[in-house]
């Protein structure tokens, strides 16, 4: 019999039944809330004047569209798994119900990189703000105590910049994941502060922004090829397509409010494809606002909207509202993308992938503690040593490898069991769920073979620890779809 209340699913061992049994209270403005809160953030404040500098040019407005086209392919999958099966843990708990314990491990552990080493990415790029910031009141932050001591573009290039710590970075996850040990959770009205903050220094950026275009700062629009593939041209596109796509992690917690939906049939696709849609009508227009008003030659700094405003006295204005908002947009997304790393570390112990000190709960602060501290330091210690172009690039490989294993899944399923109760079922699922994997699997191969490289050292860091530990006390799923 089914525990859940959902033919075809059922629970072997019995999890507390408020776990699942979620009020539905969300309707399609709440879920398009949720998911540009949680899709706007270092992506368009940080990467995308990288993108445009050393891949793109103009044409990164292409990269913002493509990059979209793969993630709502993948979300329409999450958003199938999601109403089948409405607890936490993500594409792990999806992976771990449908194709077992070794594809779950490898599916959480690339989570880390979605979740952990982005807390490390975005804090990398509120520095950039900070530090300019206190420029502005003319305080000069050492270059030395604010930038990566390593850089390079892979291992055999990997070399000292000279600097010694990115010391903001460092503090900022520090002090945030003291706040998630003791409790402070961000409530719906934060979000709702955070998404409106965001989203109005964008469409300040764009209101005032787009008079100030100038036509010859977007010719060509597609800068040829320089002889190295992703160096312009139309690999270009494609290399910062991968690179631009970490802009629109997050949009996956629509698919998580699945049981919390009102009408999930209809309210998930609505809430995907319309947070996915202003996101990307926002990215493309901002980004055609800082490639418009300047060259996007110079565009490769930590902070280029506020650069790039910088560079039209008319609009040098919005730089400090800009930089603030970046600074307090930004650090709600290091806040939450800890958390998220620290309760699929949970997930994963309280499942026996990983060792009990990841799932200890604190008796006070009912929180898991020693989990969130590990988390936190070793996103601290990412963001004290790399710079943000390395860390970005993972995040992408990691987070575009779960969708792909996603999209796999889903077909599978369809396959396996066909007659499970699927409360959202993703359309055209036969064209959307292949697509999604090539999409998904094109922006992976426009990465750099560096990034490959750390891939494979994470992908067998992982692998030794499951065989070590996890191999031996994984316990079977809870979750079994039929």
């Amino acid at each position: 019999m089914s525990t859940t209340g959902l033919p075809g699913l059922t629970e072997a061992d019995g999890v507390a039944d408020g776990e699942h049994r979620l009020d539905r209270a969300l309707g399609p403005f709440h879920l398009i809330m949720i998911g540009i809160g949680c899709i706007i953030g270092a992506g368009i404040f940080v990467i995308a004047g990288t993108a445009a500098a050393q891949h793109a040019g103009p044409a990164v407005l292409i990269s913002f569209g493509f990059a979209a086209l793969a993630c709502l392919f993948a979300g329409l999958c999450y958003a199938e798994f999601a109403a089948m099966i409405p607890v936490s843990g993500s594409a792990y708990t999806y992976a771990y119900a449908t194709m077992g314990r070794f594809v779950a491990w490898f599916i959480g552990w690339n989570l880390v990189l979605e979740y952990g080493v982005s807390a490390s990415t975005v804090a990398v790029g509120w520095t950039g703000y900070f530090v300019n910031l206190l420029s502005t009141y003319g305080i000069e932050f050492p270059a030395s105590l604010s930038n990566a001591p390593f850089a390079g573009a892979g291992p055999a290039d990997l070399h000292w910049t000279g600097a010694l710590i990115n010391l903001p970075a460092t503090i900022l996850t520090l002090a945030l994941t003291a706040l998630l040990v003791v409790g402070t959770r961000a409530s719906a009205q934060f979000n709702g502060a955070m998404v409106l903050l965001k989203t109005g220094i964008i469409l300040l950026v764009i209101l005032f922004g787009l008079p100030f275009v100038q036509p010859e700062n977007l010719t060509p629009f597609i800068p040829p090829n320089e002889g190295e593939f992703g160096r312009f041209g139309w690999s270009g596109i494609l290399a910062a397509s991968g690179m631009v796509f970490f802009a629109y992690i997050g949009f996956d917690a629509v698919s998580v409010a699945a049981q919390e939906a009102k009408n999930p049939q209809r309210d998930l696709p609505i809430g995907i494809i319309g947070s996915l849609a202003i996101s990307a009508a926002l990215y493309v227009l901002m980004a055609l606002v800082m490639v418009g008003i300047t060259d996007y030659r110079i565009l490769n700094v930590p902070n280029p909207v506020s650069f790039a405003v910088n560079q039209v006295p008319a609009l040098s204005w919005l730089a400090l509202p800009i930089n603030i908002g970046a600074l307090i947009g930004l650090a709600s997304v290091v806040f939450v993308s800890l958390y998220g790393q620290s309760r699929i570390f949970y997930c994963m112990a309280r499942d026996g992938f990983l060792w009990p000190l990841f799932g200890a709960v604190h008796p006070t602060f009912k929180t898991p503690h020693r989990g969130t501290v590990v988390t936190g330091v070793i996103a601290s210690v990412l963001a004290a040593l790399f710079p943000l172009d390395i860390l970005a690039d993972l995040v992408s490989i990691g987070t575009l490898l779960a969708f792909v294993v996603v999209c796999i899944g889903v077909m599978m399923l369809r396959v396996s069991a066909p007659n499970a109760r699927r409360p959202f079922r993703t359309p055209f699922v036969w064209l959307t769920a292949p697509l999604g994997v090539v999409t998904c699997t094109a922006l992976m191969l426009s990465l750099s073979s560096a990034t490959w490289i750390r891939l494979a050292v994470w992908t067998a860091l992982g692998l030794a620890i499951y065989f070590a530990y996890g191999y031996r006390h994984a316990a079977p799923s809870k979750w079994k779809v039929s």
